[in-house]
């Protein structure tokens, strides 16, 4: 999983500001000299996006800590809704897809009785992976502010708004020496997920805070103490049109 998700990585970051950076003038070398060139004054921007997050989790439990890599992909789709003549303030509402993974030592099973069992794993349990992957179909709502004029596609811009989700897959892998517990299927989980998202930056490399507002598992429980976990992802969005 972390091989895919630096191979992602390095794609992302060396490809998307070069397809960023040569499409203004990929589009103005395929007009003819003798063809004036007509300015949109109606222009949207910022339709496609996508991101590359380092996760990480808060409020948790005072035994509950992260270790390892956890890490998150997003891609979407958004429409651009200017609302000024300028056109450099809009809303903007879409749909997208995200793939999150999260290590720590926090234990999911399951006993003979089919209820969730949630224990923290000490240092002397010997185990080589514990994490869960969760992927989500996301709808994010946006109020935008930017630089951008009909002529360019280098501005700066702030976006701030939310972000509704549904987790349609979930999954917690613990591995250990000849044993593996994978739970897909957790009651105690919130799978429609909102969250506060704040976004900003220059051209193609923008940083990118999501926080979520509602708790993982609201009614599981470890030591008699509620499990009050919340995500907060810290990374970098790209703006591909």
């Amino acid at each position: 999983m972390n091989r895919i998700y630096y191979l992602v990585f390095f794609f992302i970051f060396f490809s998307t500001p070069l397809l960023a950076q040569t499409e203004e003038e990929i589009r103005l070398k395929s007009i003819p000299d003798s063809v004036p060139v007509v300015i949109d004054s109606l222009y949207r921007e910022d339709q496609f996006y996508v991101g590359l997050t380092f996760n990480l989790i808060s409020n948790k439990p005072e035994a509950i800590s992260q270790s390892g890599f956890s890490g998150g992909i997003h891609t979407g789709f958004t429409r651009d809704f200017p609302i000024n003549k300028r056109r450099n303030i809009a809303i903007a509402a879409g749909l997208g897809w995200s793939l999150n993974s999260y290590s720590h030592n926090l234990f999911i099973g399951e006993d003979d009785n089919g209820e969730t069992i949630f224990r923290s794993l000490t240092r002397d349990i010997d185990y080589s992976t514990n994490r869960f992957t969760a992927q989500l179909i996301e709808a994010p709502l946006e109020f935008r502010w930017r630089t951008s004029t009909p002529e360019t596609y280098k501005f700066w811009r702030i976006y701030t708004g939310l972000k509704f989700g549904y987790i349609y897959h979930f999954r917690s892998n613990f591995v250990q020496p000849d044993n593996q517990v994978v739970q897909t299927d957790v009651p105690e989980l919130d799978r429609f997920r909102l969250g506060a998202t704040f976004t900003f930056g220059y051209n193609t490399f923008n940083f990118h805070v999501y926080y979520s507002l509602n708790s993982l598992f609201p009614e599981a429980r470890l030591n008699e103490e509620t499990i009050d976990i919340s995500v907060f992802r810290v990374g970098l969005m790209f703006y591909i049109l």
